[in-house]
């Protein structure tokens, strides 16, 4: 007996629920064990100096040495924090292929952005739409990984600037990721067993009326005091 389109636009429907519900929960799954192993093999431990583990919206901005980075300081967040925290990528790594893609999007519920572009759109869209649905946000200003063992952080880009002007009332708290480097050297694809230890500092005072190059020398210097508190 032929169906009839209703019954077809039905089970179309019933399908495609089913397939998302499979691949959500496949994706819970990885994140779940993808968070504990980076964890166990880095041996990471959680500092909150200067703010408190609370569910409000914020921006974390952090140091960039490593791929797995964001994943450390998604995961030092209680579970009702990071599932309204949404790390940023850089869409040129983390939409090569379609695993990527499901890791960065499905599992880790992740932004990408596009670093190099030939067109005038604003590279900080999908963060902004972001933050105004009231997400925090976990952010590199430094834009690209840092493997320069002499150098404790690249030039920021502008972007957290921008995005304090636009979003003032959001609090900007600065983390430093020790250790990334080591732990997972350019070329590896398994963390090696080193300790490491994601430090939370005091929110960023507002500043609407600095420069930017001041600004973004002020929460750079917000960030390096972190490392220095980390080592005492």
């Amino acid at each position: 007996m032929n169906k009839t389109p209703l019954q077809n636009e039905k089970k179309t429907a019933l399908e495609q629920t089913q397939s998302h519900f499979a691949t959500h929960s496949i994706a819970r799954l990885i994140a779940f064990f993808t968070r504990r192993g980076a964890r166990l093999l880095t041996g990471t431990r959680s500092l909150w100096i200067g703010c408190q583990p609370v569910p409000k919206q914020r921006i974390y901005y952090a140091n960039h040495n490593s791929h797995i980075d964001f994943i450390l300081l998604w995961s030092s967040l209680p579970t009702i924090m990071r599932r309204k925290t949404k790390p940023v990528a850089a869409s040129d790594y983390w939409l090569k292929d379609g695993f990527r893609q499901f890791l960065i999007k499905d599992t880790f519920n992740g932004i990408t952005i596009q670093r190099n572009r030939d067109d005038h759109t604003d590279p900080l869209q999908p963060v902004k739409d972001a933050l105004e649905q009231g997400y925090s946000i976990i952010f590199f200003p430094e834009g690209t990984r840092n493997l320069n063992d002499d150098i404790e952080l690249l030039p920021f880009k502008s972007g957290l600037y921008n995005l304090h002007k636009q979003f003032p009332d959001i609090e900007i708290v600065p983390v430093w990721i020790s250790n990334l480097r080591r732990v997972m050297p350019k070329g590896a694809f398994i963390p090696l067993p080193l300790l490491s230890t994601v430090c939370f500092g005091c929110p960023l005072e507002q500043h609407l009326d600095m420069h930017k190059d001041i600004f973004i020398d002020y929460a750079q210097k917000q960030l390096l005091k972190l490392k220095e508190v980390e080592n005492q």
